[in-house]
């Protein structure tokens, strides 16, 4: 590294914010501490935009009960971006580092991230720049290759386990409707599945749940809808936001094109209008949306605690002379839940998604199997139910007949 006192560390996040990337940036800075190999620490405001404006913050000089309050709100401290850049952006990158002098980054975000990592990585390798490049995983999506799961998966998983327990109370309550439930996720189902875990009576919500890694035929949808609500007078589906038709579109959904691909805008929305048309029920759709991501109520303490482990295990794994990866969590064999860290290169993590495995949702592809459950409640926790009253009918006296 540069110089006897060693050299200078950037920390960066990038992509769509999570409830507990802050604690993975405590770790970063915590750890970076201990070692004397870093001689300064900055943080980068807004992510890739922030390195090409040279927008750092110096997180050595942040006050301890700072960082500590910090790492236990949402969403990004530090600030991300979504921010695409070609060869000659990750020069210009590199031009930037050059005139700090940077020689860590610690680089948190999601496959497409690591992605960025990546180039970043080789480029320095190429142009033979000391540069040491750690990826710190980071997506409520669950999708990242090499890893058990990633930090901020589990808190969006139990808002919308919560969410569709409460939504389900409510169907519950005023029968005759199909409500949809939106779920963030895009392309993978490892959210949605989540819904199942607040489900403690046979009737309990939701009754469906759509994986996007299975087409969905409109007529199954209708079908499965028709069936439960004959059954219950009820229903509720959970649907990912990125479920698409036999024809491989969102349902006639409006569609955004961005640098993640095709997602539609409406979906719940348009699903109900469509099985409102055909089933002649009453529908309604809900998107908590970004609310998922954002959620700090009835938090996992161990997903909080999972993020800042990755933060310190990355700036270890620099210190020790490891470029070119990124931070995985490895689940320990045993009755018992235990996590390690370990490190995937990033050419086997940029760009891949991890989808819902197949064996674990049914035949039908409208609901979890056991092994799910024994993967995520771990991670999630248990989710509180709400009892119900005893049936205890008074009987009927009234000669008035019954309707």
């Amino acid at each position: 590294m540069s110089g006897p006192g060693g050299g200078i560390a950037l920390v960066a996040h990038s992509g769509g914010p999570t409830p507990v990337i802050n604690a993975s940036l405590l770790g970063v800075v915590e750890e970076a501490r201990q070692h004397r190999e870093i001689a300064k620490l900055y943080g980068v405001a807004f992510g890739l935009d922030g390195v090409l404006r040279e927008d750092f913050i110096d997180l050595f000089a942040q006050r301890a009960d700072t960082l500590q309050a910090v790492a236990a709100m949402p969403s990004s401290a530090l600030g991300t971006s979504r921010l695409e850049v070609g060869p000659g952006g990750i020069e210009q990158v590199l031009r930037v580092f050059r005139a700090h002098d940077i020689r860590f980054l610690f680089y948190t975000g999601g496959n497409g991230s690591m992605g960025t990592a990546s180039q970043i990585a080789e480029a320095a390798r190429n142009s033979a720049y000391e540069l040491r490049v750690i990826g710190i995983p980071k997506t409520i999506d669950n999708d990242l290759a090499e890893t058990d799961h990633t930090p901020g998966y589990a808190t969006t998983a139990r808002f919308f386990a919560c969410a569709v327990r409460d939504i389900g109370a409510d169907n519950r309550a005023l029968p005759g409707q199909v409500e949809f439930v939106e779920v963030l996720g895009r392309n993978a189902g490892w959210l949605v599945a989540a819904t199942s875990l607040a489900r403690y009576h046979p009737d309990d919500a939701p009754h469906l749940i759509y994986f996007p890694e299975v087409p969905l035929p409109l007529e199954q949808l209708l079908d499965d809808v028709d069936r439960v609500y004959r059954r219950l007078g009820r229903c509720v589906v959970a649907v990912c936001e990125g479920q698409l038709d036999e024809r491989g579109e969102p349902f006639g959904a409006d569609v955004r094109e961005g640098s993640r691909g095709r997602l539609a805008m409406n979906l719940g929305h348009r699903l109900a209008v469509l099985v409102s048309q055909r089933l002649k029920v009453k529908t309604r759709s809900e998107k908590p949306g970004l609310l998922g991501r954002a959620w700090w109520g009835e938090h996992p303490q161990l997903d909080r605690a999972e993020s800042r482990l990755c933060g310190q295990a990355a700036v270890r794994a620099a210190c020790q002379g490891v470029s070119g990866a990124m931070v995985t969590l490895l689940r320990e064999e045993g009755p018992d839940y235990a996590i390690s860290t370990g490190l995937a290169r990033l050419e086997r993590v940029a760009f891949i998604e991890r989808l819902f495995p197949a064996a674990w949702r049914n035949p039908s592809a409208n609901d979890v199997l056991p092994p799910f459950r024994d993967y995520v409640v771990p991670l999630v926790g248990t989710i509180s139910h709400y009892e119900r009253l005893s049936p205890l009918l008074v009987a009927r006296k009234s000669p008035i007949p019954k309707t």
